[in-house]
């Protein structure tokens, strides 16, 4: 193992361990170096590399600390890899989603209350024929975060949130080259925020399949003509 790799390992054995927590501030450089029994220069590389990721918040003048290391914040790193994707890969990302929007969908059918429900109405009431793929891309991604929220698991909200992006780029390029994607993807928010209303999670989690699903099956159809 490389000793930055040992320094990163003995570092993320104290916070697994509850040595350090979140919000705790490191003890100075040198203490650190000589209870783990690393030079300072390793340490040091630890530290960069785990602040890169958002396990350690480096700050000047006043030290290093952890982290909330809530996963949001964990997964930050996800999200710049998928934003940065090839081409490629936009479907194996929507692949993903494709699994994991449906489940947090049905969740949410048990969980989500009235105001939160009234929200999405708003939102989608906002939209209409005539709304552009900028506004309809903007209410969508908003439309499932709620909904994504509403299931309350932070860590599959972040997930999806993170997906975000190639979804996004894809929705934009339905809807320019085709002229039924904004009411379609309308009918298909209003038949799973139906099935919200109703408490049901198996029509939820239909719907929220057959939503990305569309979009899925669009892209895979243009560049296999």
């Amino acid at each position: 193992m490389a000793v930055t790799d040992e320094a990163i390992e003995k570092i993320k054995a104290m916070i697994v361990s509850g040595a350090l927590r979140p919000g705790d501030r490191l003890p100075k450089e040198s203490e650190l170096a000589t209870a783990l029994g690393l030079s300072r220069n390793s340490l040091r590389e630890a530290v960069r590399a785990l602040s890169l990721i958002r396990i350690l918040d480096v700050r000047q003048g006043d030290g290093t600390y952890v982290t909330s290391l809530e996963p949001r914040l964990l997964l930050e790193g996800m999200r710049f890899a998928v934003d940065v994707h090839r081409d490629e890969s936009v479907l194996e990302f929507l692949a993903v989603r494709r699994v994991l929007e449906p489940a947090a969908t049905a969740t949410a059918a048990a969980r989500i209350g009235d105001t939160a429900l009234d929200a999405l109405e708003a939102l989608l009431a906002e939209l209409g024929p005539g709304s552009t793929v900028d506004q309809l891309v903007a209410a969508d991604l908003e439309f499932h975060r709620r909904i994504a929220a509403a299931a309350g698991n932070p860590v599959l909200c972040a997930l999806l949130d993170g997906l975000a992006a190639p979804a996004t780029r894809t929705r934009v390029w339905q809807g320019v080259v085709r002229e039924d994607a904004v009411p379609r993807a309308l009918h298909e928010h209003r038949q799973i925020l139906a099935a919200l209303r109703a408490g049901d999670a198996e029509a939820a989690r239909a719907w929220a399949t057959a939503h990305v699903t569309s979009v899925e099956q669009w892209l895979r159809a243009e560049r296999e003509g």
